[in-house]
């Protein structure tokens, strides 16, 4: 995989015509480009194709600039710069050293920088053993040094470096329009200090005119290049965009005005008016609009600069003895950080990478993360994550997550492809743009017509002219203003510029969208469907009570339930397991092994079983004791159903067929929970709860956060199957969860929300992940979605709007009736204005604040 950095994009017609060469270069597999990122990524097979070939397609085939930002994980990378070297058999040994090493999957060595850049995986080896592994590749007296080097981050030098060529472009053009506009527009008006320019040089050749040509071809031809060499390659390509209509606009100025010089130099008494300072301007209007335009895109990608800039550049990395006593403290660069190394993390520093803590107790500053305003507190054994902010104690931690594997890095990546995907309703911007810039031209050389052929019949008034002009010039004015004020920028614009500030607004809120299409999607999300384990509840169960339903000892029925339950991942397994353990030990047993458990299977949303030595086992539902034909008694049936009345979760054991007993476990409804389920039903949006709880303790949690529709006793392929059944009614369904299980209604759903520190897998299967484990950020996810959606259609409006008025204007469809006309200069400027007026549409998509939390303070 690579990402480029794609140059001259202006429209959504180019990002197609890259995404076009790229795919057709063979052992490329996927492609994707970003219109206002200006970021292509390719997935390719590196056996068939390389980066060159693929730079080389998108500069040769497509006609645009491109440049490697990344290839591989750059994250599982490392930056030397090599010293000691004396030859180039230096360099051969030090490659081949580094390629013996296990763990080692690419070497690339610059022989003129004296650079080596090493691929590894942090599961097996780290930098710090690379380093010293070119250290000890010297023999004898050649002795080979490593230090770590920073390559410039190439998306963001990038990004300046277009920044500044725009600049600099506009104030070179400005050099020369500025006065060709005073000569032209300015000093006419002011006589006698323009009489000057009157004066004749060969027949009526005047100085204004050779002032004018002389100061306006170095903008048509040297500045204004970029957009003849856009033209030529959009249309060898068979197509066509903005280029293409700006230098037809300024050819048709520009040439007019040639024929017209000539005319004068050839002639005593010819008459005439030239158009060098509506060429000259127009390149310099546009050239400034794609300046602010470059400027405020930026912007939009603010958010993702700022978590990429979250994790420090220091760490403290301590070594310890065998009984866990400080040898030494080292400062190294964060970047030389391996697995299970432990670190120092001082009261105001950041944590560098993810890991647990190892000693000490502190409150840490989660917020640039997950979004939660408050310190979570964090002791032996907790998680802690990289980027985030020690507040007030000590602390050691290990280090469990590098690289590319910290959250950090992982939140940054799918925001980045988040940046990259297309939304489904792009597909209107790319529909229009396919016959968007014929349609124009074809319209203005109508607009031509429709003003010279009047003109020369004499059908409107001759004093609609102006002085000095005639009714061909002067219908070339209005064909070039219908030319130029057209802008397929703004359209092409309006959708990805929207979505990469809501993602980056959403990832910083704790709420991380996968892409245009999951941002689509929520916006028309009616009903959502919550799992009750960890979504609705805390998700921390714990047993409240347990009870015998016949001889067996309590002491041997909690060694059977541990045995047959520590295989289980599912939360209310594990509280069971720990109060069995508790148990044991408050009645003096401390031994933790316990008999294997055989023919062990899980039965999904029912529980499971086995065999402990000689005898079966049966941990789960009442379900699961009628599927395996258990018979419960009167006694069992009232404990269930006294327990499930209190919003409790029965856990039945049965040992060789009868029911031995049962633990009774709790697990609290989330704070808020019925807040966010009564502000969705104000947005117009029901809530339906799936379980594999039974139905009367799934009711009694319904009943408490305001739910009306249960589905309980469900496993995760049934879960699946009610979101479809509510899907088949026209419903747009969410479906929100945490665990393994869910993965199957996560994929079902037209939204996919894992919550909180849910699974991988879970994850894996989301359409939008949820940091938190609160569930005010399901509303704040779709209420963000339906946001952007009315900003993208406001957008629409913007740029449709603007064409669908702009043009009959520039057309003078007004002229007749007021006077007004748009000049071809000022019609350059509109088109400028409305790119970035729509990009700043966009940008305030950045002062989006949570509802619920804009709701308390309200109240």
């Amino acid at each position: 995989m690579c990402r480029l950095k794609i140059k001259g994009m202006a429209c959504t017609s180019c990002s197609e015509s890259v995404e076009r060469a790229l795919r057709m270069v063979d052992g490329v597999k996927k492609a994707v480009v970003g219109l206002a990122l200006g970021e292509a990524k390719i997935h390719f097979d590196p056996n068939v194709t390389n980066t060159d070939r693929i730079i080389e397609a998108v500069e040769e085939d497509a006609g645009f600039g491109a440049d490697l930002i990344s290839y591989g994980n750059d994250l599982n990378k490392v930056y030397l710069q090599l010293g000691g070297i004396s030859s180039p058999a230096d360099f051969t040994i030090i490659q081949d050293s580094l390629q013996s090493l296990d763990g080692v999957n690419h070497v690339e060595i610059d022989v003129d920088e004296h650079k080596v850049t090493i691929g590894y995986e942090p599961d097996i080896i780290g930098p710090r053993s690379i380093i010293q592994h070119i250290q000890k590749a010297g023999t004898g007296p050649n002795t080979y040094e490593a230090t770590l080097f920073t390559p410039p981050r190439g998306g963001e030098t990038e990004r300046q470096h277009e920044i500044l060529m725009y600049r600099n472009q506009f104030l070179w053009s400005c050099l020369f329009s500025v006065p060709v506009f005073v000569f032209s527009m300015v000093l006419p008006m002011l006589p006698p200090y323009g009489n000057w320019l009157d004066y004749k040089v060969i027949n009526m050749l005047d100085v204004g005119m050779l002032l004018r040509w002389i100061l306006c071809t170095p903008v048509q031809f040297i500045i204004g290049k970029r957009f003849y060499a856009g033209s030529y390659h959009a249309l060898r390509r068979k197509s066509t965009n903005m280029d293409v209509l700006v230098a037809l606009g300024t050819n048709a100025a520009y040439f007019y005005s040639i024929y017209t010089m000539i005319k004068a130099l050839t002639s005593d008494s010819f008459e005439g008016q030239d158009f060098f300072e509506t060429s000259s301007m127009l390149i310099s209007f546009i050239l400034l609009g794609k300046y602010l335009e470059v400027l405020a895109k930026g912007k939009t990608s603010d958010a993702l600069a700022k978590l990429t800039e979250l994790a420090p550049d220091v760490a403290c990395l301590l070594t310890l003895d065998a009984e866990g006593n400080v040898i030494s403290e080292t400062e190294i660069d964060t970047k030389l950080i391996e697995k299970n190394d432990i670190l120092k993390i001082v009261p105001g520093s950041k944590i560098p990478v993810d890991g647990i803590v190892t000693d000490g107790e502190s409150y840490v500053n989660e917020s640039m993360i997950t979004g939660e305003a408050l310190p979570v507190t964090k002791k032996l054994g907790d998680k802690v994550i990289g980027g985030t902010v020690n507040e007030n104690g000590y602390v050691r931690i290990k280090a469990t997550h590098v690289g590319s594997e910290t959250a950090l890095s992982q939140i940054v990546e799918l925001v980045e492809a988040a940046q990259l995907a297309k939304a489904p309703v792009q597909k209107l911007a790319d529909q229009i743009s396919k016959f968007f810039v014929p349609t124009v031209v074809l319209v203005s050389f109508a607009t031509w017509l429709g003003w010279f052929i009047p003109g020369q019949a004499g059908l409107y008034p001759r004093v609609w002219i102006p002085t000095a002009m005639d009714a061909f010039e002067f219908a070339l004015q209005f064909a070039i203003s219908v030319l130029v004020v057209a802008c397929p920028c703004a359209l092409g614009l309006a959708t990805p510029t929207a979505v990469m500030v809501a993602t980056g607004k959403g990832a910083s809120l704790g709420v991380l969208i996968k892409g245009g299409n999951a941002l689509e999607n929520a916006h028309k999300v009616k009903t959502v469907v919550f799992d009750k384990t960890g979504t609705l509840t805390v998700g921390k169960p714990a047993v409240v009570s347990s009870v015998l339903f016949s001889d067996v000892s309590m002491e041997d029925f909690c060694d059977m339930t541990i045995a047959a339950e520590t295989n289980s991942e599912h939360p209310i397994a594990k509280a069971v397991v720990e109060h069995a353990k508790m148990f044991r030990q408050n009645n003096g047993s401390h031994n933790d092994l316990f008999t294997e458990v055989k023919d062990f299977k899980v039965h999904p949303g029912a529980g499971v079983s086995g065999k402990i030595g000689e005898r079966a086992i049966l941990v789960g539902n009442k379900r699961l004791m009628h599927l395996s034909s258990v018979p419960l008694g009167i006694e069992v049936d009232k404990y269930v159903s006294e327990n499930e009345n209190l919003a409790r979760t029965c856990v039945l054991v049965a040992i060789e067929g009868r029911a031995a007993g049962a633990f009774a476990v709790t697990d609290p409804v989330k704070p808020g929970a019925a807040l966010v389920i009564s502000h969705l039903r104000s947005m117009g949006i029901s809530s339906v709860m799936v379980t594999g709880d039974n139905l009367s303790t799934a009711t009694a949690i319904a009943n408490q956060v305001g739910i009306d529709k249960v589905f309980a006793e469900t496993d995760p392929l049934g879960k699946a199957d009610k979101i479809k059944e509510l899907q088949l009614q026209g419903m747009s369904v969410a479906m929100v969860g945490d665990g393994i299980n869910d993965s199957p209604a996560l994929v079902a759903a037209d939204v996919g929300m894992a919550i909180g520190a849910g699974t991988d897998v879970a994850i894996e299967a989301a359409d939008i992940v949820l940091m938190k484990s609160n569930l005010e950020d399901v509303v704040t996810a779709i209420d963000l979605s339906r946001k952007t959606m009315s900003r993208i259609r406001t957008n629409y409006v913007w740029a449709l709007g603007y064409n669908v008025l702009g043009m009959p204007i520039a057309a003078g469809v007004l002229y007749p009736f007021t006077g007004i006309r748009l000049p071809p200069w000022l019609a350059g400027a509109c088109m400028a204005a409305s790119s970035i007026s729509v990009v700043c549409s966009s940008l305030l998509l950045q002062y989006y604040k949570k509802p619920l939390h804009a709701y308390r303070e309200s109240r």
